[in-house]
């Protein structure tokens, strides 16, 4: 071994990468719904020890994703080329983003989507603007990978229990969450750089609350059987 070298410096230095790049990893997996470097989560239930972090129930998922799936179908038979409008459902109330370029536009779809079946309230943030660029929603969704990847950092919060959408650079953060998780969340995405605005929408629930709606840990005893 050559004696001027460090031993320690390229365990240090892997272990660097390897964080780094499992953080990448996470922001990328985020956009399913899921944590990298981390078991699978599969419909509520846990898959090597993790534990499942969607407050939604497994029968209100498949309705948000309904919703979203109904209504970008009858945005998108109505008004085709006209409006870029993005569809966002967390436990059916839903959250509308992008452009229109009418103030008739922007009403009408909010009303196509009230009318979906099981959406229970609509926030409707359309801007009535020229509809953005390609460069600009790549920016966007840079930036939302930034935003999840920060989330999944900060480690004294569940980034499984956030939605996160960008668009022109406003980020909009939605999720059941409790008043510290909604303010945590809110002042790391603030931190993000290319950030201009935050947007909450957050469902809002009590610390009991969110014990009782949060799924319980799954653990597996890998002790050995005792032998009789």
């Amino acid at each position: 071994m050559n004696p001027t070298m460090n031993p320690a410096r390229p365990l240090h230095r892997f272990h660097s990468v390897q964080r780094t790049l499992c953080t990448v990893l996470a922001a990328a997996a985020l956009t399913a719904g899921l944590s990298a470097c981390a078991p699978l989560i599969i419909g509520g239930a846990v898959v090597g020890g993790v534990m499942a972090v969607d407050r939604r129930t497994a029968g209100t998922q498949v309705e948000d994703e309904g919703i979203e799936l109904r209504a970008s179908n009858r945005i998108r038979e109505t008004l085709g080329d006209r409006a870029h409008v993005n569809v966002t459902s967390y436990n059916r109330q839903v959250l509308l983003t992008g452009e229109v370029l009418s103030a008739q536009d922007r009403q009408s779809v909010e009303q196509m989507v009230s009318s979906v079946e099981n959406v229970r309230s609509v926030v409707n943030d359309l801007a009535v603007m020229p509809i953005t660029s390609l460069s600009q929603r790549s920016n966007d969704t840079f930036i939302t990978g930034k935003v999840r990847a920060s989330l999944v950092d900060a480690q004294d919060i569940s980034a499984n229990s956030f939605k996160v959408v960008t668009e022109r650079n406003i980020v909009y953060l939605m999720g059941r969450v409790s008043q510290r998780e909604a303010n945590r969340a809110t002042d790391i995405t603030r931190g993000v750089s290319g950030v201009s605005k935050v947007v909450r929408v957050f469902e809002v629930v009590t610390e009991e609350e969110l014990r009782r709606i949060a799924p319980a840990p799954v653990t597996t005893d890998s002790s050995p059987s005792p032998r009789n």
